[in-house]
């Protein structure tokens, strides 16, 4: 475990060093999704600026929301980066030279890539958690542990819906739909859904653990829903791997010659 664990790192140190050799291309890319998240906040912000509340959430709360979201989100993609391109990686046969190394699969082809859009997220949930003036010790470190199980939610749900192209054939669009539906969900109050909706933003697409669920677990310092929160990114990385690894005897390799730089 300790050997793997070293070998992610290097991984992620070798893409943030490929990153930084393409440093204009890289800070145009990360500013313009900053400004793709701003111009979204924009619309909460006037928004509470004339009502002032929703189903119990005030800007603040939208303030800690995108915070934790794009802080989530942002670590998810920066550190693995192909978590939502397993789907093009199996239709494609590109698995090939991941199936040729002396390492496992899923990790190897999770964090072999970085992307550099990602660190716009970061950028900005920082900036946005400054906004919420929540400055004490324990409030940061709650947001902070929290955006990182939020961050092993999204690569597990990313990686489920991607490890369906093992089983349904090339799955990338419905990966796509079913990536930005958990991601455009888990932006708005959870008090805005209920019923059948509010079922599965907590089980088939899980938005609420990578947003409500973290806004509360702050706001209320619950360390006992931090643990429930906690137990949920475990069961999602596990049904990740199950899922992958079972579909990967599926598998048809491509015909394709691929290099992988």
């Amino acid at each position: 475990m300790l050997r793997e664990i070293k070998f992610v790192l290097q991984l992620i140190k070798l893409n943030i060093a490929s990153a930084m050799e393409y440093r204009a291309s890289f800070l145009m890319q990360a500013v313009g999704m900053f400004i793709n998240n701003g111009i979204y906040f924009v619309f909460w912000i006037l928004f509470f600026d004339k009502f002032g509340e929703l189903r119990g959430y005030s800007i603040d709360q939208i303030f800690l929301l995108f915070a934790i979201i794009t802080l989530g989100f942002g670590m998810a993609l920066t550190f693995a980066g192909n978590a939502n391109r397993i789907a093009e990686f199996v239709a494609q046969g590109r698995l090939d030279y991941y199936l040729t190394l002396p390492r496992p699969v899923l990790p190897h082809l999770l964090f072999s890539w970085m992307n550099p859009f990602t660190f716009g997220d970061l950028s900005f949930g920082v900036i946005s958690y400054f906004f919420t003036g929540r400055f004490d010790p324990v409030s940061i470190v709650l947001t902070f542990v929290s955006a990182v199980l939020a961050a092993v939610i999204f690569v597990s749900v990313f990686g489920i819906f991607g490890s369906l192209a093992f089983y349904i054939g090339n799955a990338k669009e419905i990966t796509f739909f079913l990536g930005n539906a958990m991601i455009s969900f888990s932006l708005y109050p959870i008090g805005l859904f209920q019923g059948a909706v509010r079922l599965i933003l907590y089980t088939l697409i899980p938005a609420a653990f990578v947003g409500a669920v973290p806004v509360e677990i702050v706001e209320t310092g619950n360390l006992k829903l931090l643990g429930y929160l906690a137990i949920a990114a475990a069961i999602g990385a596990t049904l990740m791997t199950v899922v992958f690894q079972t579909g990967l005897r599926r598998y048809e390799s491509g015909s394709a010659i691929n290099v992988n730089m």
